[in-house]
């Protein structure tokens, strides 16, 4: 019989070899009945304030479930899959995503979360399972590990230290993270909140040419996410000569994972990436590699799903209202994050937007975040604001 580290060490290199590079997987599934915990035997710590949910169920339009009270396979069809991410830093803003997605969703048992956690996160993956356990009891989810080695050599620095963070550049590798059979996804930022029914952004039609789609704002400033050295560079900058380019925002993508894999659009993004370690091209982080693939080759989707900038200004971190028109996604893209600035008692107008969702803790008021995590934004609270939603 080998020692008990010895054996610990081959079952590490054997399971290192069988998964695939880029992940270790968590599995997680709704509580079966009378499962009496989580088995798991972690105490969460301060990351543990956090008012379980309200336990959303599907109306009778919805599809029966299959399996519904055992195991739970993320290649049902019937399920709209979404990516996050899930840290420690975002944790908050990633709960308060969730919630708002349930709250709106008309069949919320047909949605299935995909999270994908950093490797070296203080707050360990199996620790993070078990927070969305108990603050989400019927959730349909999972949690993937990021391996940071895959993406860290090809990270450049950025205008803001925070675009940096290797986690970032997870939605590069979601079609070799998740399981093949996902062949969709949408892809969230953790400090969005939805507020309208995210079947509605699932069922967005891909025309056969397209990978992604996205809200494109063409009246932006392009030449802005490229440096001076690129369009001066006449084999570089030809890459968008047969295309009309328009920014899009990458917190808010629906994907087509089947002809992301079958084209290897992780590898082209990552081309781009090396080619920011040479000459550099750009000063944003994540965002510049996926305009330079995908720019003027994405499906519009209505602004409404896309909200952004609501965090301010990437330097100053000022505030910024609602853009005219109907909303159906807020995100808080930018400096300033709506916890933070909640926290502190400075918040933004658009802040208190995000504040009905949100289900922490603040040490002694559990009683009354509990009873106010019920409630969600309505056309009362929008009042004064210049979007508004259906």
């Amino acid at each position: 019989m080998l020692p008990f580290r010895l054996r610990v060490v081959v079952l590490f290199l054997l399971v290192s070899l069988i998964l695939p590079p880029f992940c270790l997987c968590i599995r997680s599934y709704p509580t079966r009945p009378n499962d009496g915990g989580d088995g798991l035997g972690l105490g969460l710590d301060g990351l543990s304030r956090f008012t379980e949910a309200p336990d959303y169920r599907n109306g009778k339009e919805c599809p029966l479930m299959k399996n519904k009270e055992s195991y739970v396979s993320s290649c049902d069809p019937s399920f709209i899959h979404i990516a996050m991410t899930l840290d420690s830093e975002y944790l908050r803003g990633s709960m308060a995503a969730v919630h708002s997605v349930l709250r709106h969703a008309s069949c919320p048992e047909h949605v299935f979360f995909h999270f994908v956690s950093a490797e070296f996160d203080p707050a360990s993956p199996r620790v993070l399972t078990q927070l969305v356990r108990s603050t989400f009891p019927s959730l349909n989810f999972k949690v993937y590990i990021f391996r940071e080695d895959t993406v860290i050599n090809l990270i450049s620095s950025s205008i803001r230290q925070a675009l940096e963070n290797p986690l970032n550049y997870a939605r590069n590798y979601l079609g070799d993270i998740l399981d093949s059979c996902v062949d969709r996804v949408i892809y969230l930022d953790s400090d969005v909140v939805v507020v309208d029914d995210i079947v509605k952004l699932w069922e967005t039609h891909l025309t056969s040419t397209r990978v992604i789609g996205a809200p494109e704002y063409c009246h932006a400033n392009f030449t802005k996410y490229f440096t001076a050295p690129f369009w001066s560079d006449p084999v570089l900058s030809r890459v968008f000569s047969t295309r009309k380019p328009c920014y899009f925002n990458t917190g808010v993508m629906v994907m087509d994972l089947v002809k992301w894999r079958e084209g290897n659009y992780r590898k082209r993004i990552e081309n781009w990436m090396e080619v920011q370690r040479k000459k550099r091209i750009y000063e944003l982080g994540s965002l510049p590699p996926f305009l330079l693939v995908f720019a003027g080759h994405v499906e519009p989707i209505d602004h409404r799903w896309n909200q952004h900038g609501l965090g301010g200004d990437n330097v100053r971190g000022s505030c910024r209202p609602l853009h005219p028109g109907p909303v159906s996604l807020l995100h808080w893209s930018g400096k300033g994050k709506p916890w933070v600035r909640l926290d502190i008692k400075k918040p933004c107008e658009v802040d208190r937007l995000w504040e009905p969702y949100d289900l922490f803790i603040h040490g002694k008021d559990h009683q009354r975040l509990g009873s106010r995590s019920t409630t969600t934004t309505s056309s009362d609270t929008l009042a004064g604001y210049s979007g508004y939603f259906l």
